[in-house]
């Protein structure tokens, strides 16, 4: 008799995690079909976006009419994209959020968080205001930041992310390493520095595997530059995220040929 209640509460066991590993696949599913769903729904949205877009300027006018197919063409000449759709059209664009502020409280205070908020008196009260850096690319050679206020957090992460989208620049991609033999564009093709502030940013060839050896908000960049693998090094008061984040374009607009910042 004993040793059939143990059978009998092995086997129930055994369907319990039978069970629960079902319905984690069955949540994981919903979750990836969600992903779907909305990444749908944001491409049909940029389509139309595209097409009811009516150009202000002679860059857009030849975007739109199909003369210029490669944004390489506008990067390359130095023409300035003051036209967010521009970009939209010619790449496939990804964006993040940078952490750039804390949260407030007694328990939660001081996580880093992607708004930063600022006050201003007056006489009707304190005003606030939300800041927000973000980070578009391709993940193809094609990087930008952009920072937005607003009084909402939402109209500032917009503003954001059309601002960096006019700040697009092209990079550099090779492999460079001296212990990597292949052909592939993974990282960069040689020793880089950008600076801003107090910040300086180092970028290093690294071989194939190495991975992103950076810090979380520098990843997110060197992410969106498509670049698989490279070392890094920081100096001066790399907590200041923005400083942090356009030292690294510096550094990378330098893999292409750009302009040095004395």
């Amino acid at each position: 008799m004993a040793t059939e209640k143990i059978k009998k509460t092995e086997r129930t066991a055994e369907d319990i995690s039978e069970e629960l590993l079902e319905k984690e696949i069955v949540k994981e599913l919903i979750v990836k079909d969600e992903r779907t769903d909305r990444e749908k729904e944001a491409d049909r949205e940029k389509e139309q976006a595209i097409l009811s877009w009516v150009p202000k300027t002679k860059l857009g006018r030849e975007v739109k009419t199909k003369k210029i197919k490669n944004i390489d063409e506008i990067l390359s000449s130095g023409q300035k994209i003051l036209e967010e759709h521009i970009v939209d059209s010619l790449i496939n664009v990804k964006s993040d959020l940078l952490f750039i502020g804390q949260s407030k409280g007694k328990f939660g205070g001081g996580k880093r968080r992607a708004w930063k908020q600022t006050q201003r008196k007056t006489k009707e009260g304190n005003v606030a205001t939300f800041s927000t850096l973000a980070v578009i690319g391709d993940e193809n050679g094609h990087v930008g930041i952009g920072t937005g206020r607003a009084k909402e957090t939402l109209p500032a992460r917009d503003k954001a992310i059309r601002m960096a989208k006019l700040n697009v620049i092209k990079v550099g991609r090779s492999c460079s390493s001296f212990d990597c033999a292949c052909s592939e564009p993974h990282s960069i093709p040689f020793k880089v520095e950008g600076k801003s502030g107090s910040v300086r940013v180092v970028l290093i060839p690294a071989p194939q595997g190495t991975g992103l050896v950076a810090a979380n908000e520098l990843k997110k960049i060197l992410k969106l530059a498509g670049i698989k693998d490279v070392y890094t090094k920081t100096f001066g008061y790399v907590r200041t995220t923005a400083n942090l984040a356009k030292a690294a374009i510096d550094a990378l607009q330098k893999t292409n040929g750009g302009k040095i910042n004395e």
